[in-house]
């Protein structure tokens, strides 16, 4: 089951009461009780959350940052931007709403980098890369939805780790760096049509038309 799809505004509260005590404690029972005692929750009920331990906690702030991210992005109104610009907004609201965690991130990062973590690290990314879209307005369902998701799982998780050291006020190097690989992705794209076209075998002799023939 989605996780994202269970969580109740309880859980919104204690994941963000606990995002302010990760940088002290880390990802841990410790920091979650402190969560708890924060929402005005017993603190012994952090042995009964998140059985799955820090993963647990970290995907459903991911679930949380996701929502934020799509919200902040509808009142945006983003409607009159092309679709690279919308993405580009986007992913420059989700580093804005998440200034003040970038600790907590950052630990976040460090915990889904272990081994055994790569496949809940995978599905974190996705789920955010699709929401990321989402909120742009893509609704494709053919081949292209898979080649644009993984391209842009790519740029934002570059961008994200980039973020983590960014020390410029209001993420200026952060979004610069953003718009290198946007770019990076765009000229990607036009080659790839290009080379497409080239490799497009001709049409049969008997399917062209009497101006082609002449």
């Amino acid at each position: 089951m989605n996780p994202c799809d269970t969580m109740l505004a309880d859980d919104e509260a204690i994941i963000r009461a606990l995002l302010n005590e990760v940088p002290f404690d880390g990802w841990t029972r410790t920091a979650l009780r402190r969560a708890l005692a924060a929402c005005n929750r017993d603190p012994d009920d952090a042995a009964f959350l998140f059985p799955g331990g820090a993963a647990d906690m970290i995907e459903a702030w991911a679930c949380l940052a996701d929502r934020d991210m799509e919200a902040a992005a509808l009142a945006a109104d983003l409607a009159a931007y092309r679709t690279p610009a919308r993405v580009r907004a986007i992913i420059s609201l989700r580093f804005e709403q998440n200034r003040p965690h970038r600790e907590a991130i950052g630990r976040a990062v460090a915990v889904l980098a272990l081994p055994h973590n790569a496949k809940r690290a995978a599905t974190i990314t996705a789920r955010t890369v699709d929401a990321i879209w989402h909120a742009a307005g893509d609704r494709s369902a053919d081949f292209a939805w898979y080649t644009k998701r993984t391209l842009l799982a790519g740029v934002y998780t570059s961008t994200l780790l980039f973020w983590l050291r960014d020390l410029s006020e209001s993420d200026e190097d952060t979004i610069a760096f953003l718009d290198r690989r946007l770019d990076n992705v765009a000229t990607i794209g036009k080659t790839r049509k290009a080379i497409t076209s080239k490799l497009r075998p001709p049409r049969p002799w008997f399917m062209k038309t009497r101006g082609d023939r002449a």
